[in-house]
C-alpha cells in the first residue's frame, strides 16, 4: 500500500524500533483504546464508540490478531454505514481486507464502491483500487480499469502539491498495469493502449468497475446500494 499522503502518527512512532519494541507500543496503544473504550459512558453516542474500536481493530491487525481485527472491523461498519461516516467505514474495510480472512476480499469491494462513491479521502480510495490491481491476473481487464479510475480520482479530488503526487503515483500504475497486460512500455505504446480499453472516458469505465465489484462481492452484499444511491444529491 502506498503511504503517499497517508498519515500513520502511530507507525510514525514506531519507526526505528525492533520488533520487540514495536510490539511493546501496540500492547501499550492496545491497552489505552481499551481502557478508554471502558471509561465511555453508557449513553454514550453509538459512533464514538464504533470509532473507538475501530483504533482498537487497526491496532489489533499490526499485533497480527487478524482475526480479532477483522471481527471488530466488521461489527463497526455497520454502525458506522448507518451514520453515514464514510472515511471511516472504507477504513473498516482496509482493516478487514487486510486480515487476510475469508471475507477479505469481500470487504475490498465494499471498501471500493464506498470510496468511489463518496468524496473520502483521495489516498485511502487510491489505495483500496491498487489492492484490486493487484488481486487482478494480469491478463484481466479488470486491473486496468482500477488503475484508470485510481488516476481518475487522483484528478477529481486533489489539488496543488497533493494533486502532483498522486497523478504521478496513479500514472505510474497504470503503466505497470500496461506492461503486464499488454507488454506496452513506451508512451505511445500506453496511450493506445488505453484508447483500446477507453480507459480515458469515465462514461466507460466506472461502469466496468462496477461490474468488478460486483464479481468481487458475488451474493454478499452487507449495505443496500439502491437506498444509498436514492440519498446521492443529484448533482
Amino acid at each position: 500500500m502506498s503511504e503517499i499522503g497517508r498519515q500513520h502518527p502511530l507507525k510514525d512512532a514506531i519507526v526505528g524500533l525492533d520488533i520487540g519494541e514495536s510490539r511493546a507500543v501496540l500492547e501499550r496503544e492496545l491497552e489505552l483504546h481499551r481502557r478508554h473504550l471502558q471509561e465511555l459512558p453508557k449513553q454514550c453516542d453509538p459512533l464514538d464508540r464504533a470509532k473507538l474500536r475501530l483504533a482498537i481493530a487497526q491496532t489489533l491487525l499490526g499485533l497480527n490478531k487478524s482475526a480479532e481485527a477483522w471481527g471488530m472491523a466488521r461489527e463497526v461498519f455497520d454502525v458506522l454505514v448507518a451514520g453515514e461516516h464514510w472515511q471511516a467505514a472504507i477504513e473498516a474495510c482496509d482493516i478487514m481486507y487486510q486480515s487476510d480472512q475469508d471475507h477479505s476480499i469481500v470487504a475490498l469491494g465494499h471498501g471500493v464502491w464506498l470510496a468511489v462513491t463518496y468524496p473520502v479521502s483521495p489516498q485511502l480510495t487510491i489505495d483500496l483500487l491498487n489492492y484490486i490491481v493487484d488481486e487482478t491476473p494480469d491478463n484481466s481487464d479488470g486491473a486496468a480499469v482500477a488503475a484508470a479510475v485510481a488516476h481518475y480520482i487522483a484528478d477529481l479530488r486533489t489539488e496543488d502539491e497533493e494533486r502532483k503526487r498522486l497523478m504521478f503515483f496513479t500514472a505510474q500504475i497504470l503503466a505497470q498495469v500496461a506492461k503486464r497486460h499488454r507488454g506496452m512500455e513506451d508512451e505511445e505504446g500506453i496511450n493506445i493502449w488505453m484508447e483500446i480499453l477507453q480507459l480515458n472516458d469515465p462514461k466507460v469505465f466506472l461502469p466496468k468497475l462496477a461490474k468488478v465489484i460486483d464479481v468481487i462481492v458475488g451474493d454478499h452484499w452487507w449495505i443496500d446500494r439502491d437506498a444509498l444511491r436514492a440519498r446521492l444529491p443529484v448533482n
